[in-house]
This record gives C-alpha cells, structure tokens and sequence, in this order.
C-alpha cells in the first residue's frame, strides 16, 4: 500500500512529492518537546488548492493519515507527523491575493509570513493585528489553526477576531468556501469560527479572506514598572485593567526571566522580583499611562515613563529578548494556560509554589493585560523529565480550578491532549469528537492530535 500511495502521489504532484530525510526528519518535531516515532512516509509541498487536492483524494482513498504543516513553529505538537504519514507542506503558497483597501481586507494564501503581509499592508495604511511573538517566522495558516494571540491581542483580538472567510479542503477532496467579505455575516452555523484553531483535524486551509485595520494612529505611552514579587506585579496588571484602562500591551516578566535576559543582552536587570511593562496609544494614550503609573506606584513599583516611541521599543526589546534568552540555558518547554485577570496573582503564586515542590526552573512571562501565561520549564538534554511533567500537570489543573483554560494561543495538539476532557467535561469532549467525525469519518486529518 506504501508503494502504492507514493506512485499515486508523485503521478499527480511530480516533483513536489519527496521521500528526502532533510525534509522527512525536520517534521518529526516542533518546539512542544515532543517527537515522533519516526520518520514520516513522504513530504508533499503543495503550491495550489489543487495540489492540496489531489493530496487529500489519494490519502483519503487509502485511509493514510496527513499532517499539515506550515513554519512547524507550533508550541504544542500540533504538526508533528509519525511513521505513515503524509506531511503536506503549504509554505509554498505564500502569496497575497488581494489587498482591498476600500474594504479594508486582504486574501491570502496560508503560507505567507505573519510579517510579510504586514510588510505588504504598510504602504496601504493597513494592519493585521495578530501579532504572535513568532510573527517574523509563522504563517498566517498556522496563526489560524491555532487562534494565535500575542502581545497585542488584549486590546486588538486574536485571530479569531481578524478572520472574515476562509477556504477549506476536506479530507475527501472537497474545497468548501466559508465567511464572507462582508463586516457583517450571520448566515447558517459559523464553520469559518469553527475551523480557526481547530488545528488541521477538520480540513486544509488554502485561503483567508482577512479583516485589516488602519495602521494605529496618534500618540504611544510606554512605561516600565519594577516590583519586588511577581505577586505584586501582577497584583498591579489586575488593577490596571480592573480600573477600565486598556493597553495595547501590557506584558508581565517574573525574577528568572528578567535574570535570563541580563545573561543574554548584557544589561543588568537583576535585583527586581519581576517587571511590568505598559503601553498604551490613541488619543488618551497619554493620561491612561499617567493613570496606570499612579496605579503601579501604589502597589509598590518603581515607574520608569519612556521620552518617546523609540525609547519605549527599547523598553519592549527587553520583552522580545526572553525565548532567545531562554534557549541559550537549555531546552525549554514553553506553556500556555490563561486564567480570568484578577486570578494572575493566584496563578503566579502557584508557579512560584510548584517550581519549589518539584525542584524545577520555570520562568514566566505572561500577556497581562488578558491573563495569558507562559511558564517556560527549564532543563538539559532533549526528553523532557518526569519532574517537569508532573510540575506542568499541576500547573494546568491550577489554571482550571482558577476558572481558566488550558491553552489561550498555542493550542492543544499532542501536549495538552490529556487533560482536554478535564475542562471540557465528557459530554462536550464527545460532541467535538463527533463533530470531527463528521468531517473526517476515515480519522485521517492529523490523527492522533487534540483528542487522545
């Protein structure tokens, strides 16, 4: 049957059908700390909704598992392909279709570069906020089959948000056209919302019809404030945004992070306990800042108020620093929970408890300003240790009795799959995985992933 489906394969695609260990062994893993058994059947990278097509066709008719795959930057093991299966690669279809400006949308392929477009967009005046910490190396296909987020998503949205259509392969071949080009667009049962960040268990995207903004306009207001705990800082985060101010961004760093950055950049930033760091833009950006200095200062923080834009980027750079910074430790497994914003100084006094019990580094920034975490468990050698397992177990549950989620932007893929009934509850859990049945009854779209 192998012999088979890459004959079939390479009769349709020709040269884009390739069975070379240089694409294979790369596909075998992501940045989650998972890897495949071992080395996939065959790398197919697709350059038209055709391809995609014909992939689906000869995979469906032959009951073997296909893996889409994109920048393979996923977090969570979402794109991970094993032994006998099929990685369909869209990195090469990257192209802009359409830039509407009238409109204010653009049509896209799924593997064009977050950044890229965004570069396409800046003559026009226009914007597509999601804006993951991996914008300059992520497809927007894969910021779509996760619902990334990012620094900006407090104010802005995630994906979700910025998604007016899409168009889909199903695992039988079929291209459905979702959404609409419309602001408005209520017609039937959302399956457009339904497909974003549903990680490639329910069809192909081939094309997104996105939703685009002006290019934010008027003032900016950065500030940084420096506490003695985490708590504290968080405790600040939860005030600010309890108090009806809204920052574009508001990022949180604990001592351990802030520590791996001096390492890394060479600029001393030991001796806090952690750093919150504030912007605001829009005509109130000014006042909103001075409000949450006020705040800041009487929880105990010392305010440093950037000059000016390029002054509050280098503020920001400190924030940027962190994975770079990381890496050069030792591996990291990058987490991913989220819980409401007035429990982040519960959840981060949980982190600071766990790292303890366990005897395990974990180092912690957070999106605060919408109450997203990222723990980051430091450690050596490529097999994540038991320790760290348990610990992460822990933290996730922690973030579910605080009455929030498992994963708020990188998804739930191979990672998080364990406990995905725990916060759905067992009649949800099985209503998704019917839903997934019925549109892939032969189970062969990314199998294995979100659902044990």
């Amino acid at each position: 049957m192998t012999d088979a489906v890459l004959e079939e394969l390479s009769a349709a695609l020709g040269s884009a059908v390739s069975t070379d260990p240089r694409l294979l062994e790369p596909a075998r893993a992501d940045k989650s700390g998972h890897r495949s058994a071992g080395r996939p059947l065959a790398y197919v990278s697709a350059a038209s909704v055709a391809d995609v097509q014909h992939t689906l066709r000869i995979a469906n008719a032959h009951r073997v598992p296909v893996v889409t795959r994109g920048a393979g930057t996923g977090l969570a093991g979402g794109a991970i392909a094993g032994p006998g299966e099929i990685v369909l690669s869209t990195l090469a279809m990257n192209r802009v279709l359409e830039i509407n400006v009238d409109d204010e949308l653009a049509v896209v392929e799924p593997g064009i570069i977050n950044a890229d477009l965004n570069a396409a967009l800046l003559a026009h005046g226009l914007w597509f906020a999601p804006d993951p910490a991996s914008r300059a190396i992520s497809t927007v296909g894969g910021n779509i089959a996760t619902n990334a987020g990012g620094l900006l998503c407090a104010k802005y949205g995630v994906t979700r948000e910025a998604v007016l259509g899409l168009k889909v392969v199903t695992a039988d071949g079929e291209l459905l056209s979702l959404g609409h080009r419309t602001v408005k667009g209520v017609t039937g049962l959302d399956l457009t919302a339904l497909m974003i960040g549903s990680e490639g268990t329910l069809g192909v995207i081939v094309e997104a019809t996105l939703k685009l903004r002006p290019l934010p306009a008027g003032p900016v207001a950065t500030l940084g404030a420096s506490f003695e705990s985490v708590e504290q800082a968080a405790r600040a985060s939860a005030v600010i945004t309890a108090s009806r101010l809204r920052p574009a961004i508001m990022e949180l760093l604990d001592a351990r992070a802030l520590d791996a950055i001096s390492a890394h950049v060479g600029v001393d930033l030991g001796g806090r306990g952690a750093h919150l760091l504030v912007q605001f833009d829009g005509a109130g950006a000014e006042a909103d800042a001075a409000s949450a200095r006020a705040i800041a200062e009487s929880l105990g923080g010392s305010v440093e108020l950037a000059r000016d834009a390029e002054e509050g980027e280098r503020l920001f750079a400190i924030r940027r620093a962190f994975h770079p910074a990381m890496e050069r430790l030792g591996t990291v497994l990058i987490e991913d929970v989220s819980v409401p914003r007035s429990q982040l100084p519960a959840m981060f006094a949980a982190i600071t408890d766990i790292e303890r019990r366990h005897d395990v580094v974990i180092a912690t920034v957070a999106h605060a300003g919408d109450g997203n975490l990222h723990p980051n468990f430091l450690f050596q050698g490529e097999e994540v240790p038991d320790a760290v397992w348990a610990a992460a177990d822990e933290l996730f549950t922690t973030a579910l009795r605080l009455g929030g989620t498992l994963t708020g932007e990188h998804g739930v893929g191979l990672l998080k799959r364990r406990w995905l009934q725990d916060e759905l509850g067992t009649t949800q859990y099985e209503l998704q995985r019917r839903i997934k049945q019925v549109f892939d009854p032969r189970g062969i779209l990314n199998p294995g992933k979100v659902f044990a």
